[in-house]
């Protein structure tokens, strides 16, 4: 079992089993960095769930088929994957309603709709060089425009608006939506 030069793994270096015959590979006897049959097994599965091509990712993380955007492919954020899917993204109804806040200007919430919040303040993270838009909160909701459309509605009446942008607080932007659901 000796190896010229390199001294062998007693041990897996994944979960820490010891090496006997009947837990390994043959060929991962020799050599370092070696794991188990279960860990090599476990990192082949995952794997093959990663190239499998009739799943979805986002960003790099796993979309389940139930998603309302669900699309097979690899994606760098859901707008990619809803404008490829442009249809599904339209009669979607399911979202968040969302707060976004910015340090810059403090006094100042963004209530707005996306199909995924974090991935929408991912859009506003490459638009500010400092990356200081901030997800203040963000509730799942069965028809996101008719949500969002709501707290406006109810947000206006309280505060000035400019565009999304509400001269408010957070914690009137909260009320103002929990009055849409």
């Amino acid at each position: 079992m000796e190896v010229t030069g390199q001294t062998p793994t007693k041990q897996c270096t994944k979960c820490g089993e010891h090496k006997e015959e009947d837990n390994w590979y043959p060929s991962h006897w020799k050599g370092r960095g070696s794991v188990c049959k279960s860990c090599f097994l476990e990192d082949q599965q995952d794997r093959n769930k990663r190239n499998n091509p009739n799943t979805m990712y986002v960003n790099g993380k796993y979309v389940p088929k139930s998603h309302p955007l669900w699309k097979a492919g690899k994606y760098k954020s859901f707008n990619d994957a809803a404008f490829s899917g442009l249809e599904n993204y339209t009669r979607s109804k399911e979202g968040q309603v969302y707060i976004i806040t910015n340090s810059a200007w403090p006094e100042w919430v963004k209530i707005g709709m996306a199909i995924d919040a974090e991935d929408r303040l991912n859009g506003y993270q490459t638009s500010s060089p400092m990356r200081d838009y901030k997800l203040m909160y963000s509730v799942a909701t069965q028809d996101r425009r008719t949500t969002e459309a709501a707290a406006h509605k109810a947000a206006e009446k309280i505060a000035e608006r400019r565009g999304e942008w509400f001269k408010m607080s957070v914690g009137q932007a909260k009320e103002c939506i929990q009055h849409g659901l």
